[in-house]
């Protein structure tokens, strides 16, 4: 059996982990600089806000049609068709200074991402076994972490030196790389219909939210706010960093870079709270982090201030990595896993849609600092939310087994 789990492991590294890591390094690029991008063209931050936000929109709006995919096509299939569409999607937003054009392309990245987000959550949820799954999806979640930490610092630097819409161009090139690994590394599983005659049914849908009401609400609201804050702080650093205490775009890659590197360190031992202590053991106090961290950086005016507060969020968002995925995953119907997770990732998806722009509309009405106050709200109400009201999934499961 340990064997068994090792070669699983294994396979992940080709299939899953080193395609996630190029695609969350291309999507660090655009972290520091998409949203001083759109603003350079004269925009208000309630519609750089949108700009920003219109992937997650994007991914929202696909989220429960992706799962169906899944269920039709097979996970091989729609990761191919995710990672293609993030390389078309990522030429267009570098070809395109528009700002309805900019919109457009960032719902179709969104829908792009949730193809794949999805095909690959329900490829680990269904090659691993529970009890080392938390490991398995942490290190997936640290792996986008690396990635992350990576595309920001570079990212501002390409910007600085080669313009602002060059970080897009490098996106496309990391997305093809990944579509390439997808098509000779990805093996299809059981939700290919060829293989189990598996067909989606359209009250399929509904007797999920039947049987799973109660955690798809408790669950869902404590994701919700938490992917609020995770979202949010995307666009309220660089806008914070810039127009507040003056910051060019290579300073801010730098800042969200040093964040990225204490998030990336703390996968493995989230990994290990979650699989010997519980889910909760991680993502309440991740949350907690969180949520201070962005109440900090309304109170900074100088770079190593800054620097100081996010790396607070740096580590309390590390230390939650692959915490949402990891419940979903335990929450998910065997039988019903991509229809599920297309359900749960629509809830979180709300969260990160809602969260930029939410900080667009305090900002434009407030100021970007009462803006931070607002998402340190959102994640001490995840971080209630979950102890509080939402039940221990690993434990539960295990007794069951």
């Amino acid at each position: 059996m340990v064997l068994y789990v090792a070669m699983k492991m294994r396979a992940l590294i080709w299939s899953v982990y080193i395609p996630s890591f190029l695609l969350a390094f291309g999507t660090g690029l655009l972290i520091p600089t998409l949203p001083i991008y759109a603003r350079s063209l004269g925009l208000s931050y309630e519609v750089v806000s949108l700009v920003v936000a219109a992937a997650s929109l994007g991914t929202l709006l696909f989220d429960v049609p992706a799962g169906v995919i899944i269920g039709r096509l097979g996970r091989r299939w729609t990761m191919i068709a995710g990672t293609g569409a993030l390389v078309v999607t990522s030429l267009g937003l570098g070809l395109s200074s528009v700002v309805a054009v900019l919109i457009l392309f960032r719902l179709l990245s969104g829908m792009g991402s949730a193809l794949w987000g999805i095909s690959r959550l329900t490829y680990i949820a269904e090659e691993i076994p529970r009890a080392e799954r938390g490991r398995a999806l942490a290190s997936f979640g640290g792996v986008q972490r690396i990635g992350t930490f990576a595309g920001p610092v570079v990212g501002g630097l390409i910007a600085q030196f080669f313009g602002l819409n060059a970080p897009f161009f490098l996106y496309a090139a990391v997305a093809f790389a990944a579509t390439i690994l997808a098509v000779f590394f990805v093996p299809e599983g059981k939700t290919n219909p060829a293989r189990d005659g598996h067909a989606f049914q359209v009250g399929m849908l509904g007797e999920i939210l039947r049987t799973q009401w109660r955690e798809l609400t408790t669950a869902g609201a404590g994701q919700i706010f938490g992917q609020m804050i995770r979202a949010g702080r995307q666009i309220l650093v660089p806008l914070y960093a810039n127009a507040v205490i003056g910051l060019d775009v290579g300073a801010v890659g730098t800042i969200v870079g040093a964040s990225a590197a204490i998030d990336m360190t703390l996968f493995y031992p989230a990994g290990l709270l979650m699989d010997r202590f519980g889910r909760r053991a991680a993502i309440i106090p991740s949350f907690i982090f969180l949520g201070l961290g962005m109440g900090a950086v309304a109170f900074t005016h100088s770079y190593l201030a800054l620097l100081g507060a996010v790396v607070v969020v740096g580590f309390g968002n590390g230390l939650g990595s692959g915490s949402m995925m990891t419940i979903g995953s335990d929450l998910a119907p065997r039988d019903k896993t991509s229809e599920f997770l297309g359900i749960w990732r629509l809830i979180g998806d709300a969260g990160s849609t809602g969260g930029p722009i939410v900080v667009g509309a305090v900002a434009d009405a407030v100021g970007l600092g009462p803006a931070a106050l607002v998402l340190c709200g959102f994640g001490l109400v995840s971080a209630a939310l979950f102890s509080t009201v939402v039940r221990e999934t690993h434990q539960v499961r295990r007794a069951q087994a």
